[in-house]
């Protein structure tokens, strides 16, 4: 006589091994979607006292009479409420003459600056595209200023800016026989070419760093095809290159705005403490109005001010940006 096998009713045996299987799914998936959260963390602890704790200290300073007198206990100088915005933005009283020049001339220098950088950076990634012997030297050494440290490279470019015996003087007055004497360049009105120089010496390179890796991205096939219908080089850069390197050049032109308006190590390193007049670039301009005169508050004003215009600016820029992207793409 054969045995009988007894099962259980398929609907048992599923509510038995629902629960458990169902369980485990669930953790796994709470898992995953926790996991993104908790390596975050570190950054955003991080953030929050590198710039978010600082920033809002900055921002409750500048509402403060804060001087040297309540350095030890800056929270118990006295409210000032908006006075100090009052007193930077009064463009006819000294405090306000001094940002509204030291603004004019960070403005006519980042335009310049950018403007440069992007144009050095692009040409010779173009010019670098194509094969040749020697071309990955020549990449090597273009990007020698970028990996130098600011600090190194900012006073070696001092000591070459030297009137007596600088290498500048040397060659342009000496070599060449330029000018009457040898020039002034780390003061007066030369300075704001000096300071340019070196920030588009040492800028320039990530411009060609980004559009060079833009460029890997462009078919040679469109070129090749532009070649056969007749089209030159410079027509081939103008309606293929340029417009397939639109997206990188809007990245690349905010990245080095937002950098070159706010540097503070370079104008720093090559001139000190005091910059000339015409090289009084913002940045610099609210150090010395914070740590050399002593007046916090009024130094805090100034920068909420930069952060509101950077962020404005930003702001538009996206928005431009991002609308003519649309036109295109529609």
């Amino acid at each position: 006589m054969t045995p009988t096998v007894v099962t259980p009713p398929r609907e048992q045996t599923v509510r038995r091994s629902t629960p458990g299987a169902a369980r485990g799914p669930r953790r796994s998936g709470r898992r995953r979607i926790a996991l993104p959260y908790l390596l975050l963390v570190p950054a955003l602890i991080l953030e929050l006292l590198v710039h978010l704790i600082p920033m809002l200290m900055g921002i409750t300073m500048s509402f403060r009479e804060l001087t040297q007198f309540y350095i030890s206990n800056w929270a118990g100088a006295p409210w000032s409420g908006l006075d100090n915005y009052s007193l930077v933005v009064d463009f006819d009283a000294p405090v306000g003459q001094a940002l509204l020049t030291s603004f004019v001339t960070t403005c006519l220098f980042t335009v310049l600056s950018v403007g440069l950088c992007w144009l050095i950076g692009t040409a010779a990634a173009i010019f670098l595209q194509e094969n040749f012997r020697g071309r990955g030297i020549l990449r090597t050494l273009f990007l020698v200023p970028y990996a130098l440290p600011v600090y190194a490279a900012v006073i070696t470019w001092a000591f070459m800016f030297q009137r007596d015996n600088g290498i500048i003087n040397h060659v342009l007055h000496d070599q060449l026989g330029i000018g009457d004497s040898p020039a002034f360049w780390l003061i007066g009105d030369n300075s704001f070419w000096a300071l340019l120089i070196v920030s588009v010496w040492k800028g320039w390179p990530f411009a060609f760093l980004t559009v060079m890796a833009g460029l890997q991205n462009i078919p040679r096939d469109m070129y090749e095809a532009a070649a056969l219908d007749g089209a030159g080089v410079w027509k081939q850069i103008r309606h293929i290159t340029l417009p397939s390197l639109r997206a990188v050049n809007q990245v690349l032109v905010l990245v080095l705005f937002l950098w070159t308006f706010n540097d503070f190590n370079t104008p720093f390193v090559l001139f000190g403490k005091a910059a000339p007049e015409a090289a009084d670039l913002i940045s610099l301009h609210i150090y010395q109005s914070s740590f050399q005169t002593w007046n916090f508050g009024t130094g805090s004003a100034m920068s909420v001010l930069l952060l509101l215009f950077l962020l404005v600016v930003t702001g538009v820029y996206l928005l431009l940006t991002s609308r003519g992207r649309k036109a295109t793409d529609a």
